[in-house]
């Protein structure tokens, strides 16, 4: 037994410790004998973003032709002899021709782009011109307001067709026979108390 503990006590003198106990009762301190380097913290690149405002190609596009259009109109749309208004709806279209190559140009946008390529309403436009024959003949310029894009289109094509009028009136037998030269006095019924619109009313329920 004595030699057992002999030999536990020279194990515990063999071991060293690196830490010691301070003379303040239940505090332990640690001493680290190699400093903290903030050197080995990998370092996260910086994100840099950088934005360049693109100028926009529609803008450049618009004001030239609203030169184009006022060097072809000198005086505006009222100073010119081969004039007519059209009506459909809300809508509004004050049109000029002059002899050119077929271009339209409405609100001093081309018309395909005006009107979002529709091919219906495209087809409306020119429905007077090739009647006559005078697609490749006359140049239209348009000023339209109110409505939608369906209604400008159509009030644009009762403009044309009056502004035809004005260069021949031979013009006026085939116009009226397609029915180019009448105005399209439907409008939108308006909506009914108790109804939900015009004509269409709540579901019956019996009780």
């Amino acid at each position: 037994m004595a030699a057992s503990l002999s030999a536990l006590t020279a194990t515990l003198s063999s071991l060293s410790f690196s830490s010691h106990v301070s003379q303040k009762p239940n505090t332990l301190s640690f001493t680290r004998t190699e400093p903290l380097s903030l050197s080995r913290v990998p370092k996260i690149p910086s994100l840099t973003v950088s934005a360049t405002a693109v100028a926009s190609p529609a803008e450049p596009e618009t004001a030239d032709l609203k030169k184009y259009v006022k060097s072809r109109l000198p005086g505006g749309f009222a100073a010119q002899t081969i004039i007519g208004t059209g009506r459909r709806k809300c809508a509004i279209a004050r049109v000029v021709l002059q002899e050119g190559t077929g271009k339209f140009i409405i609100n001093y946008r081309d018309a395909k782009e005006y009107l979002q390529g529709n091919p219906l309403w495209l087809q409306y436009i020119r429905v007077p011109l090739v009647t006559l024959g005078y697609e490749n003949s006359y140049d239209v310029f348009v000023k339209a307001e109110g409505g939608g894009l369906s209604g400008q289109a159509q009030a644009i094509t009762l403009g044309i067709a009056r502004a035809l009028l004005k260069v021949s009136e031979d013009h006026r037998a085939p116009l009226r026979q397609e029915g180019l030269l009448t105005r399209d006095s439907r409008v939108v019924e308006r909506k009914k108390v108790g109804l939900k619109k015009a004509r269409k009313a709540p579901q019956y329920s019996k009780r």
